[in-house]
């Protein structure tokens, strides 16, 4: 995959934000990407599918969250990305939290350039919970990895929830914008730029355990340019299946 999947994110801040009610929680999902059939050029090996596990943990200082996508082709899987972070509530009755977070993986062409985040966190509902919100401002301090050198940033991201029709439906998804390298393959040096990344989804519950959905993935600046390419925005969308365990 030329660019790691972060959708499970969107699930932290709804439980996070249901700490009375879910104490853990956890879920599967599938994903089948069209990526490769909209770029035929630029992603011709991107991956078929993505299946992702997430688990939430909440205890008496905040919460634990975790999560890994592994991305799999015709001849296996091809990379795998994982996210764990640390939230500490600030009061029990403030909007704010204390988020650490550590990002990182590998890929067929080597590991994914790990990060470091801290910052605070706004968390926000609806009286029912029907609607929640989350506003993180952070520091992010990308290591050196390879031929990748280390870099100094700032990540601010937004996440959302709406649940509407009675419960049967769920509009969701995250954006990240931050301060980094921007990925070329040919790049004689490391160029630093805006990266932008965002994922809104839409699931159907069909009953408490099983949703079915869709994924629109965007990004401008995330996924690696072929050296012929000088594409830099993408909209990959998946046609996904979602089990809570």
């Amino acid at each position: 995959m030329f660019g790691a999947s972060r959708m499970p994110r969107i699930t932290l801040v709804l439980m996070a934000l249901l700490l009375p009610i879910a104490a853990f929680g956890q879920n599967f999902q599938v994903h089948y990407d069209f990526g490769r059939q909209l770029y035929s050029s630029e992603e011709a090996d991107r991956q078929k599918l993505t299946l992702t596990y997430e688990t939430f943990k909440a205890d008496g200082l905040g919460s634990w969250y975790y999560f890994v996508d592994v991305d799999v082709r015709n001849d296996g899987a091809s990379a795998a990305y994982t996210e764990v972070s640390r939230e500490f509530r600030l009061g029990s009755k403030s909007p704010f939290a204390a988020h650490i977070e550590f990002d990182g993986g590998l890929n067929l062409y080597g590991s994914y350039q790990n990060a470091l985040l801290i910052g605070p966190a706004y968390n926000g509902h609806s009286s029912d919970f029907s609607k929640t919100w989350s506003l993180q401002l952070m520091y992010k301090q990308t290591l050196k990895g390879g031929t990748n050198k280390a870099l100094a940033g700032v990540q601010l991201t937004g996440v959302w929830g709406l649940t509407f029709g009675q419960g049967k439906w769920t509009f969701s998804g995250f954006a990240d914008l931050w301060t980094g390298y921007i990925p070329e393959w040919d790049a004689k040096g490391q160029k630093k730029g805006l990266v932008l990344f965002t994922e809104p989804q839409i699931w159907y519950n069909i009953c408490k355990t099983v949703s079915i959905g869709s994924e629109w993935e965007i990004s401008n600046n995330f996924i690696y340019r072929a050296s012929n390419s000088k594409k830099s925005f993408y909209v990959n969308p998946t046609l996904a299946l979602k089990f809570s365990l």
